[in-house]
């Protein structure tokens, strides 16, 4: 399952009370003032770890403490600090105050922030003595500790985001690519959630994508899946966009594309700015190679790419051109070099 929002409540520890405390001892029947502070009280921080991509967790629990810390006492001692809370999000997650809306944090990999600060303790009565008052019965409460209601939205981290229409096939090439095991089956927003992989191009390189569910008309408007669908292609560094070689419908993949890249722009221009490379899946079906560069070459004609924007070939059953495909996007993540693939004549 994944769960991309939460809201929670944190309370950060209170400070113990001061002491209000006199030294007897052999001899001193009358001794001073000895009475020592509070403990300062725990905070609360959130610590990213990479192991959870999720937000699945806080349903079930709502609620988070720190420690409080103890009371100060005799003898001039002051108090423990109370322990501090960490809470643990995954990566990417956006921390809002709930009740006033306000991005507290961002908390990216492995990164620590504290959300909310714990309580100073309050004074014992040693801090009140003075030449003209010489028995204080004086101490200071501790003051309370910092308490929110989060709401947390998480977006994925994910070097690589597939976009498409439902049933383009990036379920089954995220499951080609990576260990990932998405459901499939053909019928529309058969991806209900975003599904990450780790793709190897080779032992020592590895790519990370998100498969991400299918974009419709309107989407940049709220309409399917909406902004529940663009949130988490933000933060990709590269969009790959499947096309199915043959849409079901009668459209075709140069159309099926333009309702793509006018939702991304609709939503976000940064995010329609994206680099991009667009693949032409399952090949397989046409059962011929010169069909399947027929197929780009009308791609590229119709949508008029420069021999600077190659278009790639897959088929995610067969495994014809995923090699090429990882290359590729391991090429435009890291060298920023030119992608080898078949262009326009």
């Amino acid at each position: 399952m994944f769960v991309d929002s939460a809201v929670i409540q944190v309370w950060a520890g209170k400070g113990g009370d001061g002491c209000v405390s006199f030294y007897r001892g052999r001899g001193l029947p009358k001794g001073g003032p000895d009475g020592g502070d509070g403990g300062r009280g725990g905070d609360v921080y959130l610590h990213a770890d990479t192991g959870l991509n999720t937000l699945v967790d806080f349903r079930g629990t709502r609620h988070w403490r720190a420690e409080n810390g103890e009371p100060g006492r005799g003898k001039q001692q002051y108090g423990a600090a109370g322990k501090d809370m960490t809470i643990k999000v995954p990566p990417g997650s956006l921390v809002y105050d709930d009740d006033s809306g306000e991005l507290l944090a961002d908390v990216g990999p492995d990164e620590t922030v504290m959300i909310a600060r714990g309580g100073m303790g309050g004074h014992g009565n040693e801090h009140f003595k003075s030449s003209t008052n010489q028995t204080p019965r004086k101490a200071t409460p501790g003051e309370p500790g910092e308490e929110f209601t989060l709401r947390f939205e998480l977006k994925l981290i994910a070097e690589v985001g597939l976009v498409g229409l439902p049933n383009a096939g990036k379920s089954t090439l995220l499951k080609a690519l990576t260990r990932a095991d998405p459901k499939i089956a053909d019928y529309p927003f058969t991806t209900l959630s975003p599904r990450l992989g780790i793709a190897e191009v080779d032992p020592a390189r590895r790519i990370v994508l998100a498969d991400i569910p299918g974009l419709i008309e309107g989407a940049s408007g709220g309409a399917g899946l909406g902004h529940d669908f663009l949130r988490h292609i933000e933060r990709t560094s590269v969009i790959l966009h499947l096309l199915d070689c043959d849409p079901p419908g009668g459209a075709t993949p140069a159309q099926n594309y333009r309702t793509i890249r006018e939702e991304l722009a609709g939503y976000s221009p940064e995010l329609a700015e994206k680099p991009e490379l667009i693949v032409v899946s399952k090949v397989d079906l046409l059962g011929d190679d010169d069909l399947a560069r027929d197929v780009v070459q009308d791609l590229c004609a119709q949508l008029r790419l420069g021999a600077d924007q190659p278009v790639l070939a897959i088929s995610s059953v067969s495994g014809e051109g995923v090699p090429a495909l990882l290359e590729a996007l391991w090429v435009m993540l890291h060298r920023g070099a030119e992608v080898e693939g078949w262009k326009s004549a």
